[in-house]
């Protein structure tokens, strides 16, 4: 029967190219055909979008606001009311915490109306690196260990040494000011898709749109609503890092057994008691790995936030790209992944810490590691204090070590780039021209050739072969929707280089998977791996490229590859490990070869899963592709990247952020829908 719908399958998909194949030919280039391009009908959505936000700012429900400085009343919109409440909320948490790490006055003359001012000895201290450093290595221990210990203190050393502590402690409050909201949004609207089909079936769309539109595409439209700053950097990052909690949330819930929820009602739960006491608590595991991804996603926003006015790393990484210092860059890149990896790994460690629930510890106990960071901190907030005259130019080293003043690999990492490009010049040139000039710019020719029918042949046909009807129609709708705007070729452009970027990701993806899924150790190593680079912000992979191969096309595409291949190759180790050892076992007593187990057992077996990384690479290239932009392209990135300093670009970036969201979600209704039928087939769960 596989074989059966296998083989009809080819044979419609070989029809449907050749359909395809005689419209791209035979349709001409005529601007005014519909078979070519569509009328721009929808040309008026960005303007209708910067008029909604218009009037919410300025139109919308006016209210009277005493004006201190005026001394009468002056009509303001709520929404510019609220906006300004929250932004000033986010601030006064954020600078509250700064102040907790790099010291200061302001928040405290904030609270007292500016009376303490007057008392000049009255200043919030530092807390000290080193005890910083110190409570790291405390968590880490308690924890998981050494190893983590050693990884998390070890990290936080490097970034204070080099200079990098003050921006790095900009990033860490708007982390950790943005991942606790983020946290509460999440978990809310995660039980209450739980507890309502309804609310969780309204939720999907806007989860699956929120997931897939770009970083850029978040900035422009709270650039206009909140301002330039970091409380709009947070902005941003609590809308962007909020939907993976709310979806794991929701699965974790559903994953709990009917016996749990049958045991707590038995027990005589109410409701209330039922899911914070019984359902919450089993969900647990779940519930903190999602706190996992929010924490990383806050991460990478903050990085990306650093072009609305967010301060820390990622706006000191900006400067330095733009100013081409590479070695500087380089080295601030270095710290944004060592924060990136103990984030990661601390708060991976402790989702996957189990409670014991049976122990009956005393508070000395319970509380041992809290108390050791206390002791030690004033300790070493006691050595600081004292310590501050043994050191020159009116720093406190032992408090922070100023941007600028810290150790520098900069000028090691300068004269690496400049012996790459005397020695390797020639051929890097020579791989770059040849990959520009006969690959890229044949496929993106080809591509802006295609008419518009042809695609809507190939698209809605691969829809109906593979899903029916149903999916035939959504990803028509969803590619409409593109085509009847003003950005038809450049969403072709950008469809190109993702095609391209996806395509070679997928064959190294599972070309390494492949051959590291052949024993226990490489299974390990190349997971670690993966592990390893899934941390990095996707800001960090433009870097060592454009030391290559300066801002062109083939940066972009190589960058995207790099990101991309991580889930191909994860998934695919998966995929392979998961097929069953009794069919490994068969196929050695056959007398069959491995590469003909492996081609015709274990990757048919493994291929619906392989698929899902595929369609997460999808997802992965796209994001580059779009955050290349910083390095010129011009693809729909450009454009985005563009209206962050365009007039009324509020509409503009927000529509083309959808049309990408639109390409990632016609391309995973394509991929999920083929390989449930796989799985369903296979007998597959």
């Amino acid at each position: 029967m596989l074989t059966n719908i296998k083989s009809s399958r080819s044979q419609q998909f070989g029809l449907l190219f050749v359909v395809f194949l005689l419209l791209y030919f035979l349709v001409p280039e005529n601007e005014n055909s519909l078979l070519w391009r569509l009328p721009p009908l929808l040309k008026v959505v960005p303007l209708m979008i910067n008029n909604f936000l218009e009037n919410l700012m300025f139109n919308w429900f006016t209210v009277p606001v005493w004006d201190p400085d005026w001394k009468m009343y002056e009509d303001k919109p709520i929404f510019r009311i609220i906006t300004r409440s929250i932004a000033d909320f986010l601030l006064f948490l954020i600078i509250f915490i700064r102040e907790i790490f790099l010291g200061g006055l302001q928040t405290i003359n904030s609270i007292s109306g500016d009376s303490l001012k007057a008392f000049k000895w009255i200043y919030l201290p530092a807390l000290p690196w080193t005890a910083v450093v110190v409570g790291l290595f405390i968590l880490g221990y308690q924890l998981k260990g050494l190893g983590l210990a050693i990884i998390a203190s070890s990290g936080f050393f490097y970034v204070s040494i080099f200079g990098q502590w003050e921006p790095t402690m900009e990033t860490l409050s708007l982390v950790l000011v943005t991942a606790p909201i983020c946290f509460i949004l999440g978990l809310s609207f995660g039980i209450l898709g739980y507890l309502s089909k309804k609310v969780e079936i309204a939720l999907q769309p806007i989860l699956n749109v929120a997931q897939t539109m770009p970083h850029f595409s978040y900035l422009v439209p709270i650039l206009v609503l909140f301002g330039i700053g970091d409380h709009a950097g947070a902005v941003a990052t609590i809308i962007f890092a909020t939907p993976p909690m709310i979806r794991l949330t929701i699965l974790g819930l559903k994953k709990i057994s009917p016996e749990v929820v049958e045991s707590g009602l038995m027990s005589g739960c109410n409701r209330f008691q039922l899911l914070f006491r019984v359902l919450i608590p089993t969900a647990r595991r779940d519930i903190l790995i999602g706190v996992n991804q929010v924490i990383m996603q806050c991460l990478a926003m903050t990085t990306i936030a650093a072009f609305i006015g967010a301060k820390g790393l990622g706006f000191n990484l900006k400067v330095a790209l733009n100013g081409l210092k590479i070695g500087k860059a380089a080295e601030i890149g270095i710290c944004v992944v060592i924060i990136a990896v103990v984030l990661d790994k601390l708060s991976l460690a402790w989702a996957n810490k189990q409670k014991n629930y049976f122990a009956n510890l005393n508070f000395y106990k319970k509380n041992k590691a809290l108390l050791y960071f206390i002791i030690l901190t004033t300790i070493l907030g006691t050595i600081a204090y004292f310590s501050a005259s043994l050191f020159d130019k009116g720093f406190n080293y032992l408090y922070l070590i100023p941007f600028g003043e810290g150790l520098t690999i900069a000028p090691i990492l300068d004269a690496g780039v400049d012996w790459i490009w005397e020695t390797f010049f020639y051929y890097l040139n020579i791989f770059n021209k040849f990959l520009i000039t006969y690959v890229l710019f044949v496929m993106r020719d080809a591509y802006l050739g295609m008419p518009v029918i042809s695609t809507f042949v190939l698209v809605m046909g691969a829809g109906y072969i593979i899903g029916g009807i149903r999916s035939c129609l959504i990803v028509g709708a969803l590619i409409l929707f593109i085509a009847l705007s003003e950005y038809w070729n450049r969403a072709l452009i950008t469809a190109y280089m993702a095609t391209f970027a996806v395509g070679v990701s997928a064959i190294l993806g599972i070309i390494t998977g492949s051959i590291c899924a052949r024993n226990e150790i490489s299974t390990k190593f190349i997971l670690a791996v993966c592990d390893f680079f899934q941390t990095f912000p996707s800001f960090i992979y433009l870097i060592p490229v454009i030391l290559l191969f300066g801002i062109t096309d083939t940066s972009v595409m190589i960058a995207a590859i790099a990101y991309a291949s991580v889930p191909a190759t994860r998934y695919t180790v998966e995929g392979l490990r998961s097929v069953p050892s009794s069919l490994h076992d068969a196929a050695s007593m056959s007398g069959v070869s491995n590469f003909q187990r492996w081609r015709s057992i274990e990757l048919p077996l493994a291929f619906p899963h392989i698929m899902l990384g595929i369609n997460q690479t999808l997802i992965f290239a796209l994001m580059m592709i779009v955050l290349g932009a910083l390095i010129g392209t011009e693809d729909l990135g450009q454009i985005i990247m563009g209206c962050l300093s365009r007039p009324g670009g509020a509409g503009i970036g927000l529509t083309l952020g959808i049309f990408v969201s639109f390409i990632c979600l016609a391309a995973d209704n394509l991929i999920r829908t083929w390989a449930d039928e796989r799985k369903k087939l296979l007998g597959i769960e």
